[in-house]
């Protein structure tokens, strides 16, 4: 029964010190919570709230109060629309591999002219695959002529090879500067091994692959990148992508998303998630190359194009919710007030609606040398800086407020004890505990649910030991 069911353990809330983007001391923040077993449709409603998974721990940015705001950004696939960045990207990379359908046969003119002025994203994604690359009959032999390389993509489950640990111990060492000793065969299993679980489903009509699957690119059979996505009901979500540092010229985090739109486009599904966006740090602006996309709004949780005015906004200030600037103005015309108690949360960023210091700005301070895709999730090993009192009494962007959370229907919500499930309601001293009350387990599962939002509260149970 518990393997149909997500089993979540208690929200926490860790405070770090220092920051991998900006290189600054002011830090970040974040919510987070556990679960080895979390439903796909689960992780949909978490991440449409703003969360990411990292393993089996799943963690929320508290925007306002960290120096680079984390914006969760996804692109909506539609035929009519194509990735604005996508002929030049697909077209350097065919260049540099020199794999291209072009390498063992003659474009004719008539082809050229007809695909002069157009760009079919699944045909330039597909050309340099060897699988789809043209042979043409050697007049000599009578046999078809094989290409110079052998470039192949295959969509494999998420599970551990010494191959894959190979690539991904060259490419933290190399590119990211981790000594060897910090990524052991038992942290890269957690780390990309863990994921959800693999299923495939009919939806609406149609047939999809659910679950964690690496996505395998290899060259004359060597493995050389392995993108790690997440396939939900309705998306195609990019956890994390590595590769040889000997094929970095390739531009993998470009090449990679376009191949994954690719997927999303032909399996039908709505959205491809491309993880957070950092506006002020160059290496992710090409997150916002693909058009439409749209940012999720930290307080209203709607998503927002991602256009000009978006961006000029973001240009001026680190953290942007424009349903609030809808409510209260642009900063310097109206500023929220906040509580005592609110102020008094640790902050890095506690002013970030006003700061004076501009994205531009700090994008022309901190140094965007190296690739930095890595999302640095909270760890539950480490000691978590929990703020004083309930939740409830702070004003987090897209936290359920106390008497949202009193409209919930909590008694019925369940907690594992000893391999059983009872409903809290049945619990001694439910009716008396009170839902802003941190030390109780009713406080317990009403900031849990705030945080992470009431679909959870069905098909899941809570895990306290």
């Amino acid at each position: 029964m518990t393997n149909e069911i997500s089993l979540l353990k208690p929200l926490g809330y860790q405070r770090k010190n220092s920051c991998g983007y900006c290189k600054s001391a002011t830090g970040s923040s974040s919510f987070y919570i556990s679960c080895d077993n979390m439903r796909v449709d689960h992780y949909q409603e978490l991440m449409d709230r703003g969360w990411r998974r990292s393993g089996t721990l799943y963690y929320k940015p508290d925007l306002p109060r960290s120096c680079c705001p984390h914006y969760t950004i996804r692109v909506r696939i539609q035929v009519e629309e194509r990735p604005t960045s996508a002929p030049e990207s697909m077209e350097r990379f065919r260049t540099r591999t020199g794999i291209s359908a072009t390498s063992c046969h003659t474009v004719s003119s008539k082809e050229k002219r007809r695909t002069r002025d157009k760009f079919e994203l699944l045909t330039a994604v597909h050309k340099a695959e060897y699988d789809h690359v043209k042979r043409p009959v050697s007049k000599r032999t009578g046999q078809p002529i094989e290409p110079a390389h052998r470039f192949e993509v295959s969509l494999e489950g998420d599970g551990f090879s010494k191959e894959k640990y190979g690539v991904f111990i060259k490419y933290q060492v190399e590119i990211h500067k981790d000594p060897i000793s910090r990524w052991g065969e038992k942290a890269f299993k957690r780390f990309l091994c863990s994921g959800l679980d693999r299923k495939i489903l009919k939806i609406d009509g149609k047939t999809l692959k659910l679950g964690s699957y690496h996505q395998c690119y290899r060259l004359d059979g060597k493995l050389v990148a392995v993108a790690v996505l997440d396939l939900l009901p309705h998306a195609v979500s990019s956890v994390y992508l590595f590769h040889d540092p000997e094929y970095q010229q390739w531009d993998f985090g470009k090449m990679s998303a376009l191949r994954e739109i690719a997927l999303a486009l032909e399996a039908k599904y709505e959205y491809y998630y491309m993880g957070y966006y950092i506006h002020s740090c160059i290496k992710m602006r090409y997150k916002g190359t693909f058009s439409p996309s749209y940012l999720l709004d930290p307080e209203s949780l709607e998503w927002c194009l991602f256009d000009e005015n978006y961006r000029h906004e973001l240009d001026k200030r680190t953290y942007v919710s424009l349903s609030h600037d809808r409510i209260y103005g642009p900063p310097g015309e109206h500023i929220k007030e906040h509580s005592d108690q609110a102020s008094a949360l640790p902050a890095a960023n506690a002013n970030a609606r006003d700061a004076p210091e501009t994205t531009k700005e700090r994008s022309d301070t901190y140094d965007d040398d190296q690739d930095l895709e890595f999302d640095d999730a909270p760890s539950d090993e480490e000691d978590a800086e929990i703020p004083e009192g309930s939740l409830f009494d702070y004003d987090i962007p897209g936290v359920l407020t106390k008497e949202e959370v009193k409209g919930l229907d909590l008694d019925h919500w369940r907690l594992l004890v000893r391999n059983a499930l009872v409903e809290l309601e049945d619990l001694r001293g439910w009716e008396d505990w009170k839902i802003d009350d941190p030390g109780s387990i009713k406080g317990i599962a009403a900031e849990m649910i705030a945080a992470t939002g009431p679909e959870l509260l069905q098909n899941s149970a809570l895990v306290l030991f």
